[in-house]
């Protein structure tokens, strides 16, 4: 069987545990693309954490949230190592401690803290309900980020009555080398990539910053809402897109794998699907499927075999198809015949069936179809 991600290219936008990740995609056949969108603050350098872990210290809080578990064992580790170790837990065993899901509250046991309660669906949305419902006007409540500003959240206790405490646990910055970002947005841009994975929401921020910091926000935008699947970890890494319009899939729960499984899917349920003749033709991201068989099919005939896939047995003229070759290549000058005979030539090659794409004399091409 043809691996489900076959003649597929993803993009990992990840800093932490990209390796793992791409290795998980290149498993089920994908081509994988790396272009880091964000680098980790270390957190010992961090004089917003230190403040608020020394503020946290000096008026214990009521109500202690941690929404991930690095970033809580994060948090301690910093404050051992400023030698605040034992009063920050002593400040928060005080607290009642709330998580976000299972990573987050096996840090808060490690730390030798029990946590009070925690939403089965992960989800911050389901944290704030049930602290609202249990009632916050008067108490002074820690709220652990997770790499961008809760403000949804945190404006919520404020507008009931709490006093909210935000601990910065760890920051994120553009990556240290910005090139392999700008070789993905290249592809991207130039249809190469065909889905791009986000496992947190900094690295969405970035992606869609360094877009509009090259000059090319529209057509960045324009391949995610439209071409490109996108692919967030949770509802959180999804925000910055859901501000834009960019539409997103994501798995039940917010894990890695779980992320794989679901692009796995969704990915190959787009394909274009095509009978020609005895043939069936499935046209992944960078490659055929002919009868099962993968056939991996270069830029330009792969674009000429999308537009008479369109138009199943349709004639598309010679003309029609330099259209369809400039608009792929980004070329303002216009393209000869002899480029399309080239493609189609090409294209018939890699298909490796004859026939399947037929010359109509004096007026270009088809894919070998009756029409209905």
């Amino acid at each position: 069987m043809t691996a489900p991600l076959a003649g597929y290219t993803v993009g990992v936008t990840a800093a932490r545990r990209a390796d793992e990740l791409g290795a998980l995609l290149a498993r089920r056949g994908a081509t994988v693309q790396f272009g880091p969108a964000i680098r980790l603050i270390p957190l010992a350098d961090d004089e917003d954490l230190l403040r608020q872990t020394r503020a946290i210290i000096e008026v214990p809080p009521d109500v202690v949230v941690a929404t991930t578990g690095i970033g809580f064992r994060g948090w301690v580790e910093a404050a051992e190592g400023w030698g605040l170790g034992d009063s920050l837990l002593a400040a928060l065993g005080g607290a009642t401690v709330l998580t976000r899901g299972p990573k987050a509250k096996g840090a808060v046991r490690a730390a030798g803290l029990v946590e009070a309660w925690a939403p089965v669906s992960e989800a911050s949305a389901e944290l704030l309900e049930h602290l609202l419902a249990d009632g916050v006007a008067g108490k002074r409540i820690a709220v652990q980020l997770h790499g961008e500003p809760l403000r949804d959240f945190v404006e919520a206790l404020r507008a009931a009555g709490a006093e909210v405490v935000e601990v910065p646990v760890y920051r994120w910055t553009g990556p240290a080398d910005p090139a392999p970002l700008s070789r993905l947005l290249d592809a991207l841009v130039a249809g190469q990539v065909d889905a791009l994975t986000f496992t947190s929401a900094p690295a969405a921020a970035s992606v869609l910053r360094t877009a509009a910091a090259e000059d090319r926000y529209e057509q960045v935008l324009d391949a995610l809402r439209y071409r490109v699947l996108v692919v967030c970890v949770g509802p959180i890494t999804a925000s910055p897109f859901a501000r834009v319009g960019v539409p997103v899939i994501q798995p039940p729960r917010a894990r890695i794998g779980a992320l794989v499984r679901e692009l796995a899917v969704a990915l190959p349920a787009r394909a274009t699907r095509v009978k020609v003749g005895e043939c069936l033709l499935e046209l992944r991201g960078q490659a055929v499927l002919v009868d099962a068989e993968l056939r991996p099919v270069a830029p330009a005939p792969m674009a000429v075999l999308r537009a008479l896939a369109e138009v199943p047995g349709q004639v598309l003229s010679r003309r029609m198809l330099a259209g369809v070759l400039r608009r792929h290549s980004g070329r303002e000058d216009t393209v000869d015949v002899h480029a399309v005979e080239t493609a189609v030539g090409r294209l018939r090659a890699a298909l490796g069936v004859p026939n399947l794409v037929t010359t109509v004399v004096k007026r270009g091409y088809r894919l070998a179809i009756e029409p209905s």
